[in-house]
């Protein structure tokens, strides 16, 4: 036995259900963890003073935290590891064959220790740097600064079973379910709050209340960006429920029984929301670190003023608004070559991150190939053949990788350059997470209440 064995083995995980849970008992599950994370993302960190990430409240709905309370954390450890892993065995630096059974097991060992050691190192990193500390001249304050990091831990991993819980007892991905519950949170109240700005007490949050206001006061501009706000959020819903629902379908028939088939669906997003998630996740670490390493006196990403980046990596991986600028006419050529960099490392990352995804999630042509055969299926008119159907599989999966990944980077670059009620990514990620939420709930249910499809639709999971 190795020593990543044997250290996962002492890491305490979920266990599935000894037998296939039905639709209601999957569906209270899902509950439970929801329910657990609003509670979690509610509970402040004892002996916190000094909140230096608050400012990055905007990119923790992409993390699935809140600075500040007892998940500050989020999904930042499994992402990071996720995406360290995925570079690793993409590079062939870790040599791990993921199609064999033993391959996967070894895989998702490596990946509880990189989760584990990554939720310990952010804990202390975002204490010792400065990001949540106590207050200055506590007293005790390297033992305040320890409880903080054990509650950091604490909630780190928290997150972490709480996935576990999601994925096999749920309906699926907690960071996906994390992510959706956090972006609507922000959504609702964008867009609704009567309440007054912090940085404005003369103006409400929400862009309605905002909008009606203007609209007595006479207020042009502040009428216009409330519109803006409002239809680019409506505009990247339909866009992006549209491109959810795109997709090739190829005719299957059963081996046996013949005039009886199916379409087995690849949709034009073959890899989902994944790489957009990991890319988004990425560009806020960046800009998170950035900061870190700025209180501690290494501005090595970059510098920040008043809590905007301003120099290095960290400005040309943050969103400007564009069409703010454009409305309130100071947009400049800087500006814009800005918008152009960050679309093109969110279309770029998303495609690469949707190759390796592709490659480390059983989502090839080969995985798929056996997933079909072993369903009892096959192509009308070709032999039963694993190596015929993958040649097949093959002229459609890897353009579908490549360009359903850019097309999902290309939607989350124009949503957060239109400036809408959350930052674009999320709103991108919120409607394709909960699109996809639909889906496997309404399959669920259609197994729920025809027995007989389960073998078939079961391939998909």
């Amino acid at each position: 036995m190795s020593l990543v064995s044997k250290i996962s083995n002492y890491i305490p995980e979920v266990t599935g259900p000894e037998k296939k849970l039905s639709f209601n008992d999957k569906l209270k599950w899902t509950g439970i963890v929801l329910l657990m994370y609003f509670v979690l993302l509610h509970i402040p960190l004892y002996g916190l003073g000094q909140n230096a990430l608050a400012q990055f409240e905007s990119l923790s709905t992409i993390l699935g935290a809140s600075f500040g309370s007892l998940i500050s954390l989020g999904i930042g450890p499994i992402v990071t590891a996720s995406i360290i892993l995925q570079l690793l065995v993409g590079s062939k630096i870790l040599n791990i064959e993921i199609t064999s059974k033993e391959g996967r097991k070894k895989f998702n060992e490596l990946q509880k220790v990189f989760i584990l050691l990554f939720v310990v190192f952010e804990a202390i990193i975002y204490v010792i740097m400065g990001g949540l500390a106590p207050a200055v001249g506590a007293l005790n304050y390297q033992f305040m600064e320890l409880v903080l990091i054990i509650q950091l831990i604490v909630g780190g991993y928290m997150i972490v079973l709480m996935d576990g819980v999601a994925k096999k007892w749920g309906f699926g991905s907690g960071v996906s379910l994390f992510i959706a519950a956090g972006v609507s949170r922000e959504i609702f109240i964008a867009a609704f709050s009567p309440f007054a700005s912090p940085l404005n007490p003369d103006v409400p949050v929400g862009k309605i209340p905002y909008l009606i206001q203007a609209l007595g006061s006479g207020d042009a501009t502040g009428v216009l960006l409330s519109l803006v706000a409002v239809f680019a959020t409506i505009l990247v819903f339909v866009i992006s429920i549209y491109g959810s629902s795109m997709k090739v379908e190829i005719p299957l028939s059963f081996g046996r029984m013949r005039g009886h088939g199916m379409r087995w669906p690849l949709k034009f997003m073959y890899t989902s929301n994944i790489p957009v998630i990991l890319v988004a996740a990425l560009m806020a670490n960046i800009q998170l670190w950035g900061r870190l390493l700025e209180n501690w006196g290494l501005p090595l990403f970059g510098t920040f003023i008043d809590g905007t980046p301003a120099t290095g990596l960290v400005k040309w991986v943050n969103s400007p608004n564009v069409v703010r600028s454009l409305v309130l006419g100071n947009a400049s050529g800087e500006l814009i070559l800005q918008a152009i960099v960050y679309t093109l490392i969110l279309v770029f990352g998303s495609a690469l991150f949707s190759v390796l995804w592709v490659k480390t999630a059983n989502m090839s042509a080969d995985a798929q190939a056996k997933q079909i055969l072993s369903s009892g299926l096959q192509i009308p008119g070709f032999r039963r053949d694993a190596r015929v159907l993958e040649s097949i599989l093959n002229r459609y999966i890897p353009s579908l990788t490549v360009m359903g990944g850019a097309l999902v980077g290309v939607l989350a670059a124009l949503a957060d350059l239109l400036g809408a009620l959350s930052r674009g990514t999320g709103i991108l990620l919120a409607v394709m997470i909960i699109y996809q939420f639909y889906e496997r709930i309404a399959k669920e249910h259609a197994m729920d209440m025809h027995p007989s499809l389960k073998k078939i639709m079961s391939s998909d999971d």
